[in-house]
């Protein structure tokens, strides 16, 4: 994922991303991808997992690039010379991957999304294509993602691979973009072998690892310019595993190949930190937030958003459709942080008591507005009002008839009306612990 420095790239791509970098092949999904879409629209809620040897440092995923003395770029940043080093400190012997499933399960989640690879290049899996990985250079030597594919098939959650085709070490990644220039590496490559060896890691992990619930891009955005051969690479993993679904942080609207379109910081339409495409496609939407600030393990970052905060994302981002992707990033001893845990298990929590109109749904007939959002499924509506202390809601009229209005948290009945095209629902008082009034109104 992208710090600052990515609001000032995006101002700019929209005028330096050619038409010849963008997949042009007509794209038709097969069945089984599109049953996998239709799962990943009914599972809301994903555990998100940046994970790698920056955590060693304790101050983000963006380590390499941000940290040290100024080079002569006029940006800080650590050679790779002595970037590397980290990897022989890097050895998390209280990784379990059967805690970390648990977990996500306990918060209500269904899929698992984790670096396989981010910006520094360092593979988080036993990859034949470099040394550059935890199990040849690091002194725990296992292949963390094996483990975390066979918990995730034990409990039945899916498993997703983040993969950064940007590279900061990589000599191949040439002519160099707009990150990663403080490395120390030659000023010469072949853009096409780093391709290559691009497409060959992702052919690892579709093959390696089992079923593999979708492969989550980020980092194009660094070399708008470059010939990123997507269609080639889009073709490579729908031929692997079919289902697998594509989506990608470039933070334009989606391309031909993709499976599902990706918000950063944001939900689908807005675009508050300056990351994100404002303009909606048809495909499965997800919205991706850091429980603190921070994406990778952060000592200094003690900006936790709430559980109250954290579920409120969750309920918006369903009434507009969209997946909730939420991430923690472990400590370097393979440990998840206390402060992420208590969250995780609140969510899940209020997801028991809740989960009805959350799991499953779609975005509901009534638009998101002060007051909540909508969500649906079947012959039911939900209302999950989130801001309204009136008496009194009033919401435009549905094209369906309003048979029977209850609270979810008691099935207490609900007094309701229709008037001048308007759905009039009379709230009960609002206890004031309570983070989501959700009102079940039964149609058809």
């Amino acid at each position: 994922m992208k710090n600052f420095l990515g609001i000032i790239l995006v101002v700019t791509m929209y005028c330096q991303f050619p038409n010849s970098a963008i997949a042009q092949t007509p794209y038709e999904p097969s069945a089984d991808n599109l049953a996998a879409r239709t799962w990943f629209q009914d599972s809301k809620f994903g555990l998100f997992i940046h994970w790698g040897i920056y955590s060693v440092l304790g101050a983000g995923e963006w380590v390499m690039e941000e940290r040290g003395p100024a080079s002569y770029t006029g940006r800080p940043g650590i050679p790779a010379s002595q970037y590397d080093r980290l990897a022989a400190q890097f050895n998390p012997t209280q990784f379990d991957a059967r805690e970390w499933v648990a977990l996500a399960k306990a918060a209500g989640m269904k899929y698992i999304t984790i670096t396989s690879k981010h910006h520094d290049g360092f593979a988080m899996y036993d990859s034949s294509l470099t040394d550059w990985n935890i199990v040849d250079r690091t002194p725990y030597g296992r292949d963390v993602l094996a483990e975390l594919a066979e918990a995730c098939r034990e409990e039945g959650l899916k498993l997703f691979f983040y993969y950064s085709q940007l590279d900061w070490r990589h000599e191949d990644y040439f002519p160099r973009g707009r990150t990663g220039r403080q490395a120390g590496r030659p000023e010469n490559g072949n853009w096409d072998n780093y391709i290559d060896f691009m497409n060959g890691q992702l052919r690892e992990l579709l093959t390696n690892y089992g079923e593999i619930g979708g492969i989550w891009f980020d980092g194009m955005w660094d070399k708008w310019d470059a010939p990123w051969r997507l269609d080639e690479t889009y073709r490579l993993i729908h031929q692997l595993q079919p289902q697998t679904l594509i989506g990608s942080n470039h933070h334009l609207a989606p391309l031909p190949g993709e499976d599902f379109q990706n918000f950063e910081h944001d939900l689908p339409g807005e675009n508050t930190t300056g990351y994100n495409t404002t303009e909606i496609g048809t495909l499965p939407f997800e919205t991706a937030e850091t429980i603190n600030q921070s994406w990778g393990f952060n000592l200094t970052d003690h900006d936790y958003k709430s559980t109250d905060d954290l579920i409120r994302y969750l309920v918006n981002a369903a009434g507009r459709n969209a997946n909730f992707l939420l991430n923690v990033g472990p400590m370097p001893n393979g440990k998840i942080q206390g402060e992420f845990e208590e969250r995780l298990h609140g969510i899940g929590r209020w997801l028991d008591e809740y989960g009805d109109s959350i799991y499953g749904t779609r975005n509901g007939p009534i638009e998101p507005g002060p007051w909540g959002v909508s969500t649906a499924k079947q012959d039911t509506v939900y209302l999950h009002v989130l801001n309204w202390s009136d008496s009194i809601l009033a919401l435009p009229a549905l094209n369906l008839e309003v048979k029977e209005a209850r609270l979810l948290r008691n099935q207490a009945e609900v007094p309701f009306q229709i008037i001048d095209q308007a759905l009039l629902v009379t709230l009960p008082t609002r206890p004031e612990d309570l983070i989501d009034e959700v009102v079940i109104l039964t149609v058809e």
